[in-house]
């Protein structure tokens, strides 16, 4: 009995070994871009020659290195502005709709009773199940049925389709936790319902509102699969252009880039699982 008592005692170490391995193997190649991109070498950035910010220089419109810059990549200060630029449009505006969309669902599912109440929960969870490859093959074919031209609009509308769903939950969250007695109080009072929805509900799950408006809007930002299959001519996205950079090899000036988008990213999130988190 002793020695089956003894035995347990090793699993904790088991399991802290297990976990350091797990989060070694999780941001170890992070962290490897993170250092790339300060490396001097323009050819072989495993080998390492030397600490520079050329790169990132670069990027914000810096002097170039004649020595490490394609043509495909001289075109870059312009070039990279106007990308962000369109995927900054695309992800506040589908946040923006997105959370609306999201808010709205989750207060009448939560607060209200009807026939198929179920069933509509279950598909607003539906675009977070789906392949993203299958949902950006369903929503070209669709696209291209009612003859819609493909663009920034486009993948507006698709990234709605399934930011939706990750508002909703967020924002469920928040209400599942809500004290509904205020609620109450409130239209005993003689307050209508957009007085009380105003007033009582929106303060307590704005944090939940704020956190999924994030939530989504880095989702969006980031999305490569569903965006390459809806963007058109001329509205090429931030992670597209490093997807085309990308299949001419890897340039120390792609790392720059992941890593500012990184941290920008890592950042965002943490505010919208601060807000998420915070108790009403």
């Amino acid at each position: 009995m002793n020695r089956i008592l003894s035995s347990f005692k090793i699993f904790p170490s088991v399991f802290n070994i297990y976990g350091f391995l797990f989060l070694a193997f999780l941001y170890m190649p992070l962290a490897l871009i993170v250092l790339y991109s300060f490396n001097a070498n323009p050819i072989n950035m495993a080998v390492w020659t030397g600490f520079t910010f050329d790169w990132y220089r670069t990027i914000f419109g810096g002097a170039a290195v004649e020595t490490t810059f394609d043509s495909a990549f001289s075109e870059s200060p312009q070039r990279i502005f106007e990308v962000v630029k369109n995927s900054f449009l695309v992800a506040v505006s589908a946040a923006t709709i997105a959370t609306v969309i999201g808010t709205a669902t989750a207060i009448a599912l939560a607060r209200y009773k009807f026939f198929g109440k179920r069933f509509y929960q279950t598909l607003l969870l539906l675009p977070m199940l789906i392949p993203d490859i299958v949902l950006g093959i369903a929503l070209l074919v669709f696209f291209v049925g009612v003859g819609f031209e493909l663009g920034l609009l486009t993948i507006i509308i698709g990234h709605v389709t399934f930011l939706s769903s990750y508002v909703f939950v967020v924002v469920s969250a928040r209400l599942a936790g809500m004290d509904t007695t205020l609620e109450q109080a409130s239209a005993d009072l003689g307050a209508g319902p957009f007085t009380t929805f105003r007033r009582v509900t929106l303060p307590q799950i704005m944090p939940g509102v704020v956190g999924g408006f994030l939530l989504a809007f880095i989702i969006s930002l980031d999305d490569v699969v569903i965006t390459y299959f809806i963007a058109g001519v001329g509205s090429q996205t931030l992670p597209l252009f490093i997807l085309a950079m990308m299949r001419r090899g890897l340039r120390p000036q792609i790392t720059a880039l992941a890593v500012l988008i990184l941290v920008f990213s890592f950042v965002v999130a943490t505010v919208g699982l601060l807000l998420r988190n915070r108790k009403p």
